[in-house]
């Protein structure tokens, strides 16, 4: 059986910049078979969109909650459409 794909907008707030966590988040993506991307913004937060099932987002978002270099203070979460087109994990600039 196939798990149905979702994708989630994540907005992260607390020390996540200059901690390594858009590179964290990429091998945490490719661990759990995600695709999407991650960037910084100019506010001191982090943008992050995850597609996958909904285990596989759970499981990356497990993974970065209970890094040691990491600390979310606060995330929000919208789930938005599907990009079919999607192939890879990226970090945006």
């Amino acid at each position: 059986m196939t798990k149905k794909t979702i994708r989630k907008h994540f907005e992260c707030y607390g020390e996540v910049q200059g901690v390594g966590f858009r590179w964290i988040c990429r091998q945490s993506a490719y661990a759990c078979g995600v695709t999407g991307w991650v960037r910084n913004e100019y506010d001191g937060s982090v943008t992050l969109e995850l597609q996958g099932s909904e285990e596989q987002i759970a499981a990356v978002i497990d993974m970065l909650k209970n890094d040691p270099w990491v600390r979310i203070r606060h995330m929000d979460e919208t789930e938005v459409p599907v990009d079919e087109e999607e192939r890879s994990f990226q970090v945006r600039y």
